[in-house]
């Protein structure tokens, strides 16, 4: 008969063996099933895997890139630009408005969701900052790096933005990122744009729109920034999960 030493030393040998917390949890949410079974069938008294908790998994690390990876990145809209047998003027526009939407992405560390809600009333290019929604409609400003000011200066003052603005038939609440109806990029959009320019610069293509947030995170922390600030800029509600990226470094 097993008993609940044996469920213990079951586990104990999968995790001795290497095994993934993954495959040993299966195996014991199957055992567990199976004993609660036999229990309902009054075959055993008590079910034996009943009180053994699942490993947890281990936590992967995120995936981010170097400087130097993120100037490629940078620089892959202009050099497809460049590279184009065709020209637009809505295709020199979007160009820009992917170079300055990695800039910004990069230079506040902000969610994707949080990028393509932004809005022109939220950006101050005076003080540099712009006012984000995250998680829980909550506020936060993030700095903006001199290249993201320039660029997102030189994107709303382009005749292309302001023709795209009057299809939106908005004024000041127009997103800051637009499509090719006068619409606001949506999160997929930004997925396929990143994908492109990934592509283009022969970076990791497991790279999402979240590594650019994990590269501002590590190259913050990197530099000497301190962790409650990160944190802060963020958005993150818990410290630890902040303090993954110093794992990175």
């Amino acid at each position: 008969m097993v008993d609940r030493f044996d469920a213990r030393a079951f586990l104990i040998q999968f995790q001795k063996n290497g095994c993934e917390p993954a495959t040993a949890a299966r195996k014991l949410a199957s055992l567990r099933s199976f004993y609660k079974f036999l229990e309902r069938e009054n075959v055993i008294s008590k079910n034996p895997f009943g009180g053994l908790r699942s490993p947890k998994g281990r936590r992967k690390l995120p995936v981010f890139l170097s400087i130097a990876e993120v100037e490629r990145l940078l620089n892959a809209p202009k050099e497809m630009l460049a590279t184009a047998k065709e020209f637009s003027e809505f295709s020199m526009y979007s160009a820009h408005r992917d170079y300055t939407l990695l800039e910004v992405m990069y230079s506040t560390g902000a969610r994707v969701s949080e990028i393509v809600g932004l809005t022109e009333d939220r950006v101050d290019l005076i003080s540099g900052v712009i006012r984000v929604k995250g998680k829980g409609k909550k506020e936060r400003l993030c700095p903006l790096g001199r290249p993201a000011c320039s660029a997102l200066r030189e994107l709303i003052r382009h005749p292309m933005h302001q023709k795209l603005k009057d299809l939106c038939n908005k004024n000041r609440t127009s997103p800051v990122f637009f499509n090719i109806k006068g619409q606001s990029l949506s999160s997929r959009s930004v997925e396929r744009i990143i994908k492109k320019c990934v592509i283009h610069a022969g970076l990791n293509r497991n790279i999402t729109p979240h590594s650019l947030r994990h590269s501002f995170a590590t190259h913050m922390l990197d530099a000497g920034a301190d962790l409650r600030s990160v944190q802060e800029l963020l958005g993150h509600a818990s410290l630890s999960t902040t303090q993954i990226y110093t794992c990175l470094l």
